[in-house]
Order: C-alpha cells, then structure tokens, then sequence
C-alpha cells in the first residue's frame, strides 16, 4: 500500500474519516443500549420508590406518575414519593423524598449529584435516620427544612458543605409544598400532565 504523502489536505480526510468511523461506531452502541439503559434507570426507580415510603422489595407497589410543575410525583397508597431538584455547589441535586399522608418523612434518596466526593456527596446519608441531621419522620410543617447556621433552620449541615445541605433542604421543602401545602394534608393535587400508573 502506497503512502499517503503528508500534506495538510491527507491529515484532514484521515482525521474526518477516523471522525465518522468512531462516531458511527458510538451512535450505534448507544442505540443498542437505550433500551436497556432506561429498563435499568426505571428498575432503580421503583426500587427507590420503595425504599424511601418504607416498602418491603418484594412487596407489591401500585404507583401512579405524574408531572406537575417541575417535580415528577409517584403517588402510591403508602404514600407519595417526589422527585425535587435544586443546584448545589456542583450543580443540579435530585432527591427523591417519601411522605406519608400527613407530610411526614419516611426516607430519601439522592437519584442524581454532582456535589463532590467527600463532601457534599455526603448528602445521600447526612440526612439518614440516626445520623446528626437526620430528617426522617420530620414533617415540614412543623420543622424549619433549613440549616441551623445562622438561625436558618433546624437541621444541622453537613460539615464543610453548607451550600449542598441548603439544596438538600430546599429540595426537600420544595417537594413538600408542591404536594402539601399547596393542596392540604391528603397530598392530593391538581395534576395536569398524567403520565400513567404501574405496579
């Protein structure tokens, strides 16, 4: 094979055909995974959904989606779970937060951060049930879902990570209002975008 003399015009078609090999390539790995990437992201899902309202994994769940104003709401009969997002110190921090019918909290779940290790990643169990800012079996009406620095709230930060620990919260009583204070203590709101029951 002959070789191809070394001219700016030879590197550029080398360089584009390189180009449209890999991309090529990686568009058809990502179309033969997307399937299962969202079987796999909906799985955990479900599994959070029943994690953070206290269900048994093997426990029958039936759950009702929908959109409303930002949040994605997963109403079920044990109670609702939402999710809520609010920017960090890294950038956007997406909690899911179960509530039982009176607004109180029976566990979270970060489903997304990009607060750093360490620190701020700390969220996903800071707020945990026998931890020093624990949030579980709190109700929003009654608790101020602020940090205790300069009289905020009444939850302790996460050491070093004021600014994660006030998403956190924020997220958190946003959640609340959208479901509770917004439409009174059975969580029952005025969805317009239904997008399906499961179980």
């Amino acid at each position: 094979m002959k070789k191809l003399k070394s001219s700016l015009t030879n590197m550029l078609l080398v360089l584009t055909v390189i180009s449209v090999v890999a991309g090529g390539t990686l568009a058809a790995v990502n179309k033969a995974t997307q399937e299962h990437i969202e079987k796999i992201k909906a799985e955990t899902l479900a599994r959070s959904i029943k994690k953070v309202l206290n269900v048994k994994e093997e426990e029958a769940l039936t759950v009702e989606d929908y959109e409303d104003g930002g949040f994605v709401i997963h109403r079920t009969d044990r109670g609702v779970a939402i999710e809520s997002t609010k920017n960090g110190f890294g950038g956007a921090l997406k909690v899911l937060v179960g509530f039982d019918t009176e607004g109180t909290i029976l566990g979270y779940s970060i489903l997304e951060t990009s607060e750093t290790p360490g620190l701020g990643a700390k969220a996903g169990e800071w707020f945990q049930e026998g931890q020093k800012g624990c949030i579980v079996g709190r109700n929003p009406k009654d608790t101020r879902m602020g940090v205790t620095k300069g009289g905020e709230g009444d939850i302790d930060a996460i050491t070093a990570s004021t600014i994660t620990s006030r998403a956190f919260l924020g997220a958190v009583q946003a959640a609340y209002d959208k479901v509770f204070a917004e439409s009174g203590t059975d969580g029952t709101t005025s969805a317009t975008s239904q997008k399906g029951g499961r179980q």
